[in-house]
Protein backbone atom coordinates (compact mmCIF):
# COMPACT_ATOMS: atom_id res chain seq x y z
CA UNK A 1 0.00 0.00 0.00
CA UNK A 2 2.91 2.34 0.77
CA UNK A 3 4.08 1.85 -2.82
CA UNK A 4 0.69 1.83 -4.53
CA UNK A 5 -0.66 5.02 -2.90
CA UNK A 6 1.94 7.47 -4.25
CA UNK A 7 1.78 5.86 -7.70
CA UNK A 8 -2.01 6.20 -7.81
CA UNK A 9 -1.84 9.75 -6.47
CA UNK A 10 0.68 10.65 -9.18
CA UNK A 11 -1.57 9.25 -11.89
CA UNK A 12 -4.68 10.88 -10.38
CA UNK A 13 -2.99 14.29 -10.14
CA UNK A 14 -1.36 14.18 -13.58
CA UNK A 15 -4.41 13.06 -15.57
CA UNK A 16 -6.73 16.06 -15.02
CA UNK A 17 -3.78 18.41 -15.50
CA UNK A 18 -3.08 17.13 -19.01
CA UNK A 19 -6.33 15.55 -20.23
CA UNK A 20 -7.89 18.76 -21.59
CA UNK A 21 -6.73 19.89 -25.05
CA UNK A 22 -3.45 21.76 -24.71
CA UNK A 23 -0.37 22.63 -26.69
CA UNK A 24 1.57 19.42 -26.03
CA UNK A 25 -1.14 16.78 -26.26
CA UNK A 26 -2.66 18.43 -29.33
CA UNK A 27 0.78 18.57 -30.94
CA UNK A 28 1.22 14.86 -30.20
CA UNK A 29 -2.10 14.22 -31.93
CA UNK A 30 -1.14 16.40 -34.88
CA UNK A 31 2.21 14.63 -35.28
CA UNK A 32 0.40 11.29 -35.16
CA UNK A 33 -1.79 12.37 -38.08
CA UNK A 34 1.01 13.93 -40.14
CA UNK A 35 4.15 11.97 -39.32
CA UNK A 36 2.90 8.66 -37.96
CA UNK A 37 2.21 7.08 -34.59
CA UNK A 38 5.85 6.12 -33.92
CA UNK A 39 7.03 9.72 -34.26
CA UNK A 40 4.20 10.91 -32.01
CA UNK A 41 5.16 8.37 -29.34
CA UNK A 42 8.80 9.51 -29.47
CA UNK A 43 7.57 13.12 -29.18
CA UNK A 44 5.55 12.12 -26.11
CA UNK A 45 8.57 10.43 -24.53
CA UNK A 46 10.58 13.63 -24.98
CA UNK A 47 7.83 15.69 -23.39
CA UNK A 48 7.43 13.18 -20.54
CA UNK A 49 11.14 13.31 -19.70
CA UNK A 50 10.82 17.03 -19.02
CA UNK A 51 7.61 16.50 -17.03
CA UNK A 52 9.58 14.08 -14.83
CA UNK A 53 12.17 16.78 -14.12
CA UNK A 54 9.57 19.52 -13.64
CA UNK A 55 7.38 17.50 -11.31
CA UNK A 56 10.34 16.35 -9.22
CA UNK A 57 11.60 19.93 -8.88
CA UNK A 58 8.09 21.13 -8.06
CA UNK A 59 7.48 18.57 -5.32
CA UNK A 60 10.95 19.17 -3.85
CA UNK A 61 10.23 22.90 -3.82
CA UNK A 62 6.82 22.29 -2.25
CA UNK A 63 8.54 20.58 0.67
CA UNK A 64 10.11 23.89 1.67
CA UNK A 65 7.03 26.06 1.21
CA UNK A 66 4.36 23.70 2.53
CA UNK A 67 3.98 25.88 5.62
CA UNK A 68 4.21 29.24 3.81
CA UNK A 69 0.75 30.30 2.67
CA UNK A 70 2.09 33.67 1.51
CA UNK A 71 4.36 31.99 -1.06
CA UNK A 72 1.53 29.78 -2.29
CA UNK A 73 -0.64 32.86 -2.79
CA UNK A 74 2.18 34.58 -4.66
CA UNK A 75 2.55 31.61 -7.00
CA UNK A 76 -1.19 31.64 -7.66
CA UNK A 77 -1.08 35.37 -8.47
CA UNK A 78 1.81 34.89 -10.89
CA UNK A 79 0.04 31.91 -12.44
CA UNK A 80 -3.13 33.98 -12.88
CA UNK A 81 -1.21 36.63 -14.80
CA UNK A 82 0.40 34.02 -17.05
CA UNK A 83 -2.89 32.28 -17.82
CA UNK A 84 -4.66 35.57 -18.58
CA UNK A 85 -1.90 36.49 -21.05
CA UNK A 86 -2.07 33.04 -22.66
CA UNK A 87 -5.86 33.33 -22.98
CA UNK A 88 -5.56 36.69 -24.72
CA UNK A 89 -2.84 35.36 -27.01
CA UNK A 90 -4.60 32.20 -28.15
CA UNK A 91 -8.04 33.77 -28.61
CA UNK A 92 -7.17 37.17 -30.07
CA UNK A 93 -3.57 37.11 -31.37
CA UNK A 94 -2.48 33.62 -32.46
CA UNK A 95 -2.97 32.88 -36.14
CA UNK A 96 -5.70 30.45 -37.07
CA UNK A 97 -4.20 27.12 -38.18
CA UNK A 98 -4.56 26.35 -41.86
CA UNK A 99 -6.98 23.68 -42.99
CA UNK A 100 -5.68 20.56 -44.67
CA UNK A 101 -6.74 21.94 -48.08
CA UNK A 102 -4.85 25.20 -47.62
CA UNK A 103 -1.65 24.12 -45.91
CA UNK A 104 1.48 23.02 -47.67
CA UNK A 105 2.45 19.36 -47.55
CA UNK A 106 4.08 18.68 -44.19
CA UNK A 107 7.67 17.55 -44.08
CA UNK A 108 8.14 14.23 -42.34
CA UNK A 109 10.10 14.64 -39.11
CA UNK A 110 12.76 12.21 -37.99
CA UNK A 111 12.27 10.44 -34.66
CA UNK A 112 15.15 12.45 -33.21
CA UNK A 113 13.45 15.63 -34.36
CA UNK A 114 10.18 14.51 -32.78
CA UNK A 115 11.92 13.73 -29.49
CA UNK A 116 13.59 17.13 -29.23
CA UNK A 117 10.40 18.90 -30.30
CA UNK A 118 8.67 17.20 -27.37
CA UNK A 119 11.49 18.29 -25.08
CA UNK A 120 11.35 21.87 -26.35
CA UNK A 121 7.59 22.30 -26.03
CA UNK A 122 7.62 20.69 -22.59
CA UNK A 123 10.43 23.00 -21.42
CA UNK A 124 8.41 26.01 -22.60
CA UNK A 125 5.37 24.76 -20.68
CA UNK A 126 5.76 26.03 -17.11
CA UNK A 127 2.31 24.89 -15.95
CA UNK A 128 3.46 21.57 -14.36
CA UNK A 129 5.73 23.30 -11.84
CA UNK A 130 3.14 25.48 -10.03
CA UNK A 131 0.51 22.80 -10.60
CA UNK A 132 2.47 20.07 -8.83
CA UNK A 133 3.57 22.48 -6.11
CA UNK A 134 -0.02 23.39 -5.28
CA UNK A 135 -1.33 19.82 -5.59
CA UNK A 136 1.38 18.26 -3.42
CA UNK A 137 0.98 20.92 -0.74
CA UNK A 138 -2.80 20.48 -0.80
CA UNK A 139 -2.56 16.69 -0.53
CA UNK A 140 -0.04 17.07 2.29
CA UNK A 141 -2.49 19.29 4.16
CA UNK A 142 -5.04 16.45 4.09
CA UNK A 143 -2.38 13.89 5.13
CA UNK A 144 -2.50 12.07 1.77
CA UNK A 145 0.99 13.13 0.75
CA UNK A 146 4.38 12.64 2.37
CA UNK A 147 7.60 14.42 1.44
CA UNK A 148 9.60 11.28 2.17
CA UNK A 149 12.12 10.64 -0.64
CA UNK A 150 10.65 7.29 -1.70
CA UNK A 151 7.09 8.63 -1.62
CA UNK A 152 8.10 11.63 -3.76
CA UNK A 153 9.93 9.44 -6.29
CA UNK A 154 6.99 7.04 -6.65
CA UNK A 155 4.57 9.97 -6.93
CA UNK A 156 6.63 11.43 -9.78
CA UNK A 157 6.75 8.02 -11.51
CA UNK A 158 2.96 7.89 -11.24
CA UNK A 159 2.73 11.43 -12.62
CA UNK A 160 4.77 10.68 -15.74
CA UNK A 161 2.87 7.41 -16.21
CA UNK A 162 -0.42 9.29 -16.20
CA UNK A 163 0.99 12.00 -18.45
CA UNK A 164 2.29 9.57 -21.06
CA UNK A 165 -0.94 7.56 -20.94
CA UNK A 166 -2.97 10.68 -21.80
CA UNK A 167 -0.56 11.54 -24.64
CA UNK A 168 -0.96 8.01 -25.98
CA UNK A 169 -4.76 8.22 -25.83
CA UNK A 170 -4.62 11.44 -27.84
CA UNK A 171 -2.36 9.74 -30.39
CA UNK A 172 -4.65 6.71 -30.75
CA UNK A 173 -7.84 8.77 -30.76
CA UNK A 174 -6.69 11.14 -33.48
CA UNK A 175 -5.15 8.41 -35.59
CA UNK A 176 -8.46 6.58 -35.72
CA UNK A 177 -10.34 9.79 -36.54
CA UNK A 178 -7.79 11.20 -38.96
CA UNK A 179 -10.47 12.36 -41.42
CA UNK A 180 -12.51 14.09 -38.71
CA UNK A 181 -9.90 16.30 -37.06
CA UNK A 182 -10.33 19.34 -39.29
CA UNK A 183 -12.72 21.16 -36.94
CA UNK A 184 -10.51 20.51 -33.91
CA UNK A 185 -7.33 21.63 -35.69
CA UNK A 186 -8.94 24.77 -37.10
CA UNK A 187 -10.12 25.81 -33.65
CA UNK A 188 -7.20 24.59 -31.53
CA UNK A 189 -6.31 28.14 -30.44
CA UNK A 190 -9.84 28.66 -29.13
CA UNK A 191 -9.74 25.33 -27.28
CA UNK A 192 -6.43 26.19 -25.61
CA UNK A 193 -7.58 29.76 -24.89
CA UNK A 194 -10.79 28.40 -23.36
CA UNK A 195 -8.84 26.08 -21.06
CA UNK A 196 -6.41 28.80 -19.91
CA UNK A 197 -9.36 31.17 -19.47
CA UNK A 198 -11.17 28.64 -17.28
CA UNK A 199 -8.06 28.13 -15.17
CA UNK A 200 -7.72 31.93 -14.85
CA UNK A 201 -11.30 32.26 -13.57
CA UNK A 202 -10.88 29.43 -11.06
CA UNK A 203 -7.59 30.90 -9.79
CA UNK A 204 -9.11 34.39 -9.51
CA UNK A 205 -12.08 33.08 -7.51
CA UNK A 206 -9.74 31.24 -5.16
CA UNK A 207 -7.59 34.35 -4.66
CA UNK A 208 -10.63 36.52 -3.97
CA UNK A 209 -11.88 34.04 -1.38
CA UNK A 210 -8.50 34.12 0.37
CA UNK A 211 -8.47 37.93 0.62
Amino acid sequence: MDIILPLLLGIAVATPGIVLPGLINMTAAKISVRDGRACAIVFSIGATVIVFIQSYIAVSFAKFISKRDDIINLLEEVGLGIFVLLTIYFIFIAKKPQSKDDEEPAKMRSRTGCFFLGVLLSVLNFFPIPYYVVMSVTLSTYKFFSFDNLFVFLFVIGAITGTFAVFYLYIIFFKKLEQKTDFFMKNINYFIGGVTGLVSVITLIKLLRNM
